[in-house]
């Protein structure tokens, strides 16, 4: 588990997600399939930026 932010990598799977959130596989997949924040689909694989995750978890809209 990360110790801090700055711990987490600059771009985030769904595994990183999940551990992030403390929450299963399944729910990290659905949660980056819902367009709650932009994502990057490379094949079946799911990828966002760590700022775009942190502004949206902490509630600030997209710059």
């Amino acid at each position: 588990m990360y110790k801090n932010e700055k711990e987490v990598p600059l771009v985030l799977s769904t595994d990183d997600v999940a551990k992030i959130m403390n929450i299963g596989k399944s729910a990290a997949y659905d949660l980056m399939k819902s367009k709650e924040f932009y994502i990057v689909q490379v094949g079946k694989q799911f990828r966002v930026s760590r700022e775009i995750f942190f502004n949206w978890l902490n509630g600030k809209e997209a710059a």
